[in-house]
């Protein structure tokens, strides 16, 4: 019984260090699939984010309004122009 009882250790131990590396390796998978999700979902949003930009540039120009290519200058501008609105709004 005590050699049925020193396999039983090894064959554990086998099947445990195959069970983890069958996990890790599931896990590897879907961290991968998920990080791939991730990417593609922040391309998209850059890629609409330009289409945005365009379409206010192209409204902008529609108005007569210099745009301004810097993606930085639209946010920096976007509070100044909201409180301009509204004291317009305010005086109206």
């Amino acid at each position: 019984m005590d050699g049925h009882d020193s396999e039983d250790p090894k064959q554990s131990t086998a099947d445990m260090t195959a069970f983890v590396q069958n996990l890790l390796q599931q896990m590897q998978i879907r961290f991968q699939t998920m990080s791939d999700s991730i990417i593609t979902k922040i391309d998209e949003m850059g890629n609409r984010i330009n289409e945005l930009e365009e379409s206010i540039n192209d409204l902008r120009a529609e108005m007569g309004v210099e745009s301004t290519p810097s993606p930085v200058a639209p946010v920096a501008r976007a509070k100044p122009k909201e409180e301009e609105s509204n004291k317009e709004e305010g005086s109206a």
